[in-house]
């Protein structure tokens, strides 16, 4: 699985040193760019009103150094009000244009969140089951939630303080020079001592930013799959245990967050310690100017006000620097997730699948490695045909490689050798969203949803009616049982289905594979949980669906299977015999031991 860090300048992946670079940037922070921009009525609303707020607030010194230096001295009550009036005005386009502010960007923000999860959540469903062999889902979770939050801020209100401010600064230093070109020289020389630190400081929060996210996705993967398997934590009494273990990833997580937490804490402390040390001792030398007749009281204090804006936004820069630089590294994150690129996707020119559907499948030559166990051959040159319309059993102990010829069929990963083909179309070059149409799989780990019974069952097939969908119900045996429960089709299952007994959700896995209609059947012990009864009627309905599709089912119950067109026994990855029932008990080998082990002798023959 490549897992690739995107490099915004060349498009390539980097090198080591290029991502360790990278670390210390805040490039990935480009990738919500396109999002930001996206919404371009509220991005300039909230341009607007940052300028605004801002040239509002640098006019105010000049407002006050007129009052001071013409309005007291000219003892003009008149032109005092004219002052004082337009302070007031000026309070009132602040009063405006902050709110504004605040609006637009929390807006964007909020936004800009919401489309990035969606989008994560578009290339998570895109990701083959390879990317999740390798990747825990409590961390891909932790990806999707805690660091799209920890961008949040950044996409709205930290991009508005950081502009609002360095505009504040900029107009500041420029005012300040026009108040005293010789005070402002002082000031400049003072910046370098001021900046240089908070770039050092920015780069240690980043990097510890960046651990106690993935101490923190750490420990909120421990939990999620504790809480999944809820059942056995409990059965085995290991709620203790568990816990212990959490708590300890927790508090390494809070420690990772503290050390974070005193980086920033001296980073704002530095930042505002050299601002107002550079300050006082610039305001010392202009006292100086002053009772020596070289500047006026006015022009004295509105080059002060104009350095505590400049210090002011100095100070507001640090902070928000210093939430930049984190949400640089949930942002670095995200990237690489984003970046990672499907192993299995449709190809740029895909072949068209012949319409109608024929419902053929063919393996030719066909060997696999699972991603994680590359050393070991789950297929090893299996071929098999199977016409349109046949029933082929799929036979063998666990580990033979039955599951995974499922695997290969519906694309989930593809062979390292030989071509697997539906309707005489290699499945690599065909579209995947067609490919599957095609397949209907019942397996035999039930998946459903925390949802209504009726939707449980339209998942895969949206537009189906409720009229469908009772009737899918009935033909695989379920609609007595969902009319028995309190709200019937719209009932709500509980997370996996839990309120529901494996024969049950066994059922209803059946009536979504049945109402998709698909012209290939894929049967993974579809009916393993049910009991006697359940099963010959279930059985019974899966004779009339089987019947006109081809359908290839895996099964231990050999009973479920003597009927099939043909039974492909299955030994360590490869297919060892082939043949009716009959044919193979007669050859007195894997299968009719195995028949003989289910059946007894004479039953089996």
């Amino acid at each position: 699985m490549r897992r690739e860090t995107i490099d915004l300048n060349r498009g390539q992946t980097p090198s080591a040193e290029d991502a360790s670079r990278a670390r210390l940037s805040l490039r990935p922070l480009l990738t919500l760019k396109p999002l930001i921009l996206a919404h371009k009525g509220a991005l300039w609303g909230a341009v607007i009103a940052v300028i605004v707020s801002a040239v509002a607030m640098l006019a105010v010194p000049m407002a006050v150094r007129r009052m001071i230096d013409n309005g007291f001295a000219a003892n003009d009550s008149a032109l005092i009000n004219n002052y004082f009036l337009t302070l007031i005005g000026i309070g009132l386009l602040i009063a405006v244009a902050s709110p504004a502010r605040y609006y637009f960007v929390n807006w964007i923000g909020e936004r800009v969140v919401a489309d990035l999860r969606t989008k994560v959540f578009a290339q998570l469903s895109k990701l083959g089951p390879a990317y999740f062999d390798i990747n825990h889902s409590g961390e891909i979770m932790s990806r999707l939630t805690a660091d799209t939050t920890q961008i949040k801020a950044v996409a709205g209100s930290s991009l508005s303080q950081a502009a609002r401010n360095f505009i504040m600064l900029i107009g500041a230093l420029v005012m300040m020079f026009v108040s005293s070109a010789k005070l402002s020289l002082l000031v400049f020389i003072a910046i370098p001592i001021i900046v240089l630190p908070l770039v050092g400081f920015g780069r240690l929060v980043r990097r510890l930013s960046r651990t106690a996210q993935d101490t923190l996705g750490d420990a909120s993967a421990y939990a999620a799959e504790n809480l999944a398997a809820h059942r056995t934590m409990q059965a085995y009494v290991n709620e203790q245990a568990v816990t212990d273990r959490f708590s300890r990833a927790v508090e390494r997580a809070f420690d990772a967050a503290r050390q974070r937490m005193r980086a920033r804490a001296a980073l704002t402390g530095v930042a505002i310690f050299l601002t107002v040390a550079s300050v006082t001792a610039v305001l010392w030398y202009g006292a100086s100017d002053v009772i020596a007749g070289n500047m006026t009281g006015g022009r004295l204090g509105q080059f002060v006000l104009y350095a505590l804006f400049a210090a002011g936004a100095l100070a507001e820069l640090s902070e928000v620097w210093g939430e930049i630089t984190q949400a640089a590294g949930a942002a670095e994150r995200l990237s690489e997730m984003m970046a990672t690129i499907p192993e299995i996707r449709s190809p740029e020119k895909p072949v068209p699948l012949p319409q109608p559907p024929i419902g053929a499948v063919a393996f030719e030559n066909v060997t696999f490695s699972y991603p994680t166990r590359p050393d070991e051959k789950a297929l090893d040159g299996v071929t098999f045909h199977v016409k349109s319309g046949e029933t082929i059993a799929l036979v063998g102990p666990s580990g033979s490689g039955k599951t995974t010829i499922f695997n290969l069929l519906l694309r989930f990963y593809d062979p390292s050798v030989g071509v697997v083909r539906v309707d005489g179309v290699n499945v690599a070059e065909a579209d995947l969203t067609d490919l599957r149409r095609r397949l209907a799989v019942v397996p035999q780990d039930v998946a459903l949803f925390a949802d209504t019974i009726a939707e449980n069952i339209r998942y895969g097939t949206p537009g189906a009616s409720m009229s469908e969908i009772r009737q899918a119900a009935i033909a695989a045996q379920a609609d007595e049982f969902i009319n028995a429960l309190p709200d019937g089709y719209n009932c709500k299952l509980g997370e996996r289905g839990a309120s529901l007994s494996g024969g049950q959700r066994q059922r209803i896995a059946i009536a979504r594979a049945i109402l998709k209609n698909a012209p290939i059947l894929l049967l993974d012990e579809a009916t393993s949980a049910l009991d006697a009864e359940s099963e010959n009627a279930v059985q019974r309905a899966l004779d009339g669906l089987v019947s006109g599709r081809t359908t290839l089912v895996i099964a231990h119950r050999l009973a479920t299977v003597q009927k099939a067109d043909r039974i492909l026994v299955m030994e360590k990855g490869r297919i060892v015999e082939a043949g009716t029932h009959g044919e193979l008990v007669r050859r007195n080998g894997t299968y009719a031991r195995l028949a003989e082990l289910q059946f007894g002798r004479e039953a089996a023959e």
